[in-house]
């Protein structure tokens, strides 16, 4: 674990442990943004940003503020610690088969406390499982029950690749904060949860989007994984999320919609609330100042495989059959995934669209929605798109794929919704709105007024801020001299 400390915490300040699972302050988007927001817009808080990685980190992509006091960098297949891998006694692997046993019948979970203080005592890495025969037996038990009909190594190599992850973190360094807040489950809601088993201060966990259910559509997309391999990490990861839920003081969605679904999940409904993204209204507000000949199509976000630019361009292309005077401009970073990037290239090059498609690569967006007349987001997968509240407040109407909250955003209008991968839709609803503009001044007007109620940073940042001191009214005069609190 690299520990990165930026400035002293201050004597006075609440101090904020944000668990970040693959998100800031290495990668751009618009769970980033959301936690640059939140940090930026409470400077009365110090906060602590804890990174979870699946590798070595690349450069930092935003301007840290100052009150960001530290970052830990935590990659998942790092082992923590020199001390040598404990020995499993008897005791340690009945905890273990007896939760584990729990959570496959999805009984309660709170056995988990006393084991992963076991584990945590005894220092127990995945070598201290593999080299006692007891586990062996149990292993070989489960691989007979659950996987007859695939290789014992396609079992094994998955068993130890999720579990070593989770002994890792449970020997990762706990930083000493005041509230421990995660923004989602998986890795990132079991190292809060773990924080709150060993300091006992309170935990929030804001969900963007149901990150099991985000993982379990990415893993029966994969190649790599198949059979009973897939069933054990959409298992891990649903437990994962049901650990979470159990320890969170609050848990957080963005609409209803996913509150319900965390509620089937295992959530408490009193623990439960909702909190819409929010984002800084003026700085958007009526921005559209410039018209151009052609009829402008945005599209703003990472050109990587979730946004699925490549359906983007074919749409293009069947919207070229019909209609001649427009122009793409596909904006945000192109660096994230390169060979996507490349792909992408390639296919408007085939298609022949590259007079019709720019990639404007990072920019700033404000110089882009001054002039469009259209923005279209095809992604598989979204929570609450940021990018749909500033086209709002800058007067540009949104076409987009019916995912997350977007069709709840766009009012359930069939001429705006698509549904993912449906290229045809698309481009038929970007050509109904580029032929009716007195149906798209009706969406700006209605659309702006939505975004200044309903969405508005300032209203955001005041609830969390609300919530940050109600949990943490117990622990502001504390002292936090003793620095860093090592696991066990």
């Amino acid at each position: 674990m690299e520990v990165i400390n930026l400035h002293h915490t201050r004597q006075d300040a609440v101090t904020i442990c944000l668990f970040c699972e693959g998100t800031y302050p290495y990668i751009t988007g618009g769970v980033s943004s959301w936690i640059q927001d939140i940090i930026s817009g409470m400077p009365e808080f110090d906060f602590i940003v804890y990174a979870i990685l699946a590798e070595k980190p690349d450069e930092i992509k935003y301007k840290l503020p100052e009150n960001v006091v530290a970052i830990y960098n935590s990659i998942l297949s790092e082992k923590s610690g020199t001390k040598k891998a404990g020995k499993l006694s008897p005791e340690i692997l009945e905890e273990i088969i007896s939760f584990h046993d729990d959570m496959s019948k999805n009984q309660e979970i709170s056995k988990f406390t006393d084991m992963a203080a076991l584990v945590n005592k005894a220092n127990l890495k995945s070598s201290s499982l593999l080299t006692d025969h007891s586990a062996w037996v149990y292993m070989t038990e489960m691989n007979q029950k659950h996987n007859p009909l695939y290789p014992f190594s396609d079992y094994f190599w998955t068993w130890k690749a999720s579990h070593e992850y989770l002994l890792n973190l449970v020997s990762f360094a706990i930083p000493e904060a005041d509230l421990y807040h995660t923004i989602s489950t998986g890795y990132a809601g079991f190292l809060a949860s773990l924080a709150k088993i060993k300091t006992g201060k309170p935990v929030l966990l804001t969900e963007h989007g149901l990150y099991d259910k985000e993982r379990e559509i990415d893993l029966k997309r994969a190649q790599w994984v198949k059979g009973y391999q897939r069933d054990i990490w959409i298992h891990v990861f649903q437990n994962l999320s049901r650990i979470a839920y159990r320890f969170s003081d609050v848990i957080i969605s963005l609409f209803d919609y996913n509150r319900q679904l965390q509620i089937l999940n295992g959530a408490e409904p009193g623990k439960t609330v909702v909190i819409r993204n929010g984002i800084d209204v003026q700085k958007f507000l009526d921005n559209k100042t410039e018209t151009r000949e052609d009829f402008s199509i945005g599209f703003v976000g990472r050109v990587v495989p979730i946004k699925d630019v490549k359906n983007f361009i074919i749409s293009a292309k069947i919207l070229q059959e019909r209609m001649k005077n427009f122009h793409i401009y596909i904006i945000g970073p192109t660096d994230e995934d390169r060979k996507y990037y490349a792909e992408c290239l390639q296919l408007a090059q085939n298609l022949k669209l590259t007079d019709f498609i720019t990639f404007t690569g990072r920019k700033n967006v404000l110089e882009y929605y001054k002039f469009l007349d259209l923005l279209v987001l095809t992604s598989i997968r979204e929570a609450q798109p940021l990018v749909i509240i500033e086209a709002f407040l800058a007067g540009i109407p949104v076409v987009s794929t019916r995912v997350g909250n977007v069709p709840e955003m766009l009012d359930f209008d069939e001429h705006l919704l698509a549904d993912p991968k449906d290229a045809q839709k698309i481009a038929e609803n970007i050509l109904f709105l580029a032929q009716n503009p007195e149906y798209r001044k009706k969406l700006v007007e209605k659309n702006r007024h939505k975004a200044i109620s309903e969405y508005n940073k300032a209203t955001l940042i005041e609830t969390y801020k609300k919530l940050y001191f109600d949990h943490t009214s117990k622990v502001q005069v504390s002292s936090r001299t003793d620095g860093i609190s090592e696991a066990g």
